[in-house]
């Protein structure tokens, strides 16, 4: 079983993706880690985000490795453990810069497409075109999405936890960048599967968020808890 879960920066895709995951017994594959992780790679290396060749080699070589159960996945780069590293206001904009350069992309999307087919069980992908690109005919498809204001309060308050340092103006100019780019790029721009559901999650709390989806699941899958 493949659920792919879509929607622009702090909608709830990780958070939720997780639960839904560990609630059911599947593999959790959270893309956009991949992405940071590619971000963080060039950023270290030095080289110019506009040199595409550069960065496309660098994507190439990286190994990127999801490990652990849902709710404590780790992200490893060439065998260093960045699960911290990457949730940094600036590699979540390197990551949204590589994101819209293609080839990247297309290495990206087919690792991803084996890890969900090798999966015993299934797996819950989150992303931004895990419903249209990554696996366009997955067993069910969520859009979350969610009022720009609400969802840099969210990551507002992630980025505090975490210790790193801004403010809400700051975390909302950058959801607002990511968004523009996100829906702009020439390749898989952020969109909405034509047979997704969409939950806008700007009044609800995570919560409610799943016993919705789970709601949704029930008659997909027999391990949907009643």
């Amino acid at each position: 079983m493949i659920i792919a879960i879509d929607g622009p920066s702090g909608a709830g895709k990780s958070t939720l993706g997780k639960m839904l995951a560990k609630n059911l017994g599947l593999l959790y594959l959270d893309t956009g880690a991949m992405y940071r992780a590619v971000g963080l790679a060039v950023a270290k290396s030095g080289t110019n985000f506009e040199n595409r060749d550069e960065v496309i080699e660098i994507t190439r070589r990286a190994k990127i490795e999801l490990v652990g159960e849902p709710e404590n996945l780790q992200v490893f780069l060439n065998g260093v453990n960045v699960s911290n590293e990457i949730r940094t206001p600036e590699v979540g904009q390197a990551a949204s810069i590589v994101s819209t350069i293609s080839e990247v992309r297309k290495i990206l999307v087919e690792h991803q497409r084996m890890l969900g087919e090798m999966a015993e069980n299934g797996a819950v992908l989150d992303g931004r075109d895990i419903g249209t690109v990554v696996f366009p005919n997955a067993d069910v498809k969520f859009f979350l999405t969610a009022k720009p204001e609400a969802r840099a309060g969210r990551r507002y308050e992630e980025e505090r936890t975490r210790g790193h340092v801004s403010t809400y103006e700051e975390t909302l100019a950058e959801i607002n960048l990511r968004d523009a780019r996100d829906v702009s790029r020439e390749d898989s721009p952020l969109s909405i599967a034509a047979d997704a559901i969409v939950v806008d999650t700007s009044e609800l709390d995570l919560t409610e968020v799943h016993e919705l989806m789970l709601e949704k699941l029930k008659g997909k899958s027999e391990k949907v808890k009643k």
